[in-house]
């Protein structure tokens, strides 16, 4: 399929509403509907649709990055539990950007690039969208930019899983602290632990290689 043929389909969906939904959630779950398992998955498909526009690559390669996260949605849906009260968009964006990350470590390419990834802690304002090549820019500005954003996406690649899962949640799929936390079942506390280590991994390892330019 196309990506202008994915659009056209997308077009298409009609939101549910909440009661609605949650019929389709109970028939599933305690019935085993697998037509209502198919509309629920239907209904979210834009999620996968927003995970994969923010990573920036050519048309096939986003079709790639679109299949991989519709198998993380349709994982999310199997493994939601409805009574637990947690918002199936939190749960199931969490598990299709946890696939989409993960195809692109085992594709081992460096040249999909996130837009939204705030560059350091302190500074949530500048982005890895600020780095990209500017038109304008000398070439050696651009040779630059390029570099700091392949290291950037290494160095999150080589974080511990844990420490990456955190990373992603808060920094690329903006979930709030307590929503990460109940989505990996995980203390409040916990999880500000894993996104400080997460983020002194990454500045020691964007340390050597400014050091080392």
């Amino acid at each position: 399929m196309s990506l202008q043929a994915y659009l056209q389909e997308l077009k298409k969906i009609t939101l549910l509403e909440p009661e609605e939904e949650q019929r389709l959630w109970q028939a599933y779950k305690k019935q085993g509907d697998l037509d209502c398992r198919r509309r629920l998955i239907e209904q979210y498909q834009p999620l996968v649709f927003k995970a994969a526009v923010s990573w920036r690559s050519d048309e096939s390669r986003v079709m790639d990055i679109i299949q991989e996260g519709t198998v993380g949605l349709i994982e999310a849906a199997e493994n939601y539990d409805p009574d637990r009260g947690v918002a199936f968009s939190l749960f199931a964006l969490h598990r299709i950007r946890g696939r989409i990350l993960t195809y692109i470590q085992k594709e081992g390419r460096h040249d999909y690039v996130h837009i939204d990834s705030p560059l350091t802690e302190d500074d949530h304002q500048r982005t890895l969208a600020d780095c990209l090549v500017d038109s304008k820019a000398d070439v050696s500005r651009q040779v630059e930019h390029n570099l700091l954003l392949q290291q950037v996406q290494q160095a999150l690649q080589r974080l511990p899983a844990k420490e990456k899962e955190v990373l992603s949640g808060v920094y690329l799929e903006d979930f709030e602290a307590r929503q990460m936390a109940d989505t990996l079942q995980i203390s409040i506390s916990h999880m500000y632990r894993l996104q400080r280590q997460g983020i002194r991994r990454i500045r020691g390892m964007l340390s050597r290689f400014m050091q080392n330019k």
